[in-house]
């Protein structure tokens, strides 16, 4: 009998939450966001795979038209937030200027500084929840996008 009711409940509770692997505790990736100076701004949740489902949407330039840039000093440190449990155990980010012209940046702590030139600069922030036992296998992934104004 004990048998049935966990049946009954729990795997359709599993089913909802998207839980098979222990990652997925919603149906949408968590939320990210930018500290700079103390300060928090939300970032625009982009492409993403989690749980069943993949969305795909335009990348950090397009999504971000029209929205106004958090402004920085040049080299300051900007912390990327993010308040999950477990954390993503691969990132990438990517910056893109003015010019469209993409550079790969150097994140350490889950933070990085601000160009030195003044200007525009658009960001996409990849996460990825890989496998610790299957190599190549990611459990859930997502992209965030941002923009910051060095003045």
């Amino acid at each position: 009998m004990k048998k049935w009711i966990f049946v009954t409940f729990c795997i359709p509770l599993f089913t909802l939450t998207g839980c098979s692997n222990g990652v997925f505790f919603s149906s949408k990736p968590p939320e990210v966001f930018i500290e700079v100076a103390k300060e928090e701004y939300d970032t625009k949740l982009g492409t993403y795979c989690w749980g069943n489902s993949c969305v795909d949407t335009a990348g950090p330039v397009e999504m971000l038209e029209g929205e106004v840039p958090v402004k920085v000093k040049p080299g300051e440190r900007i912390k990327l937030v993010m308040d999950y449990k477990p954390l993503p155990n691969s990132i990438h980010l990517l910056q893109i200027n003015e010019e469209l012209e993409e550079v790969e940046v150097f994140v350490e702590d889950y933070g990085f500084t601000a160009p030195a030139q003044k200007g525009i600069y658009y960001y996409s922030y990849g996460v990825w929840w890989m496998d610790e036992k299957q190599e190549n296998v990611s459990n859930g992934d997502a992209f965030y996008a941002f923009a910051l104004e060095v003045e």
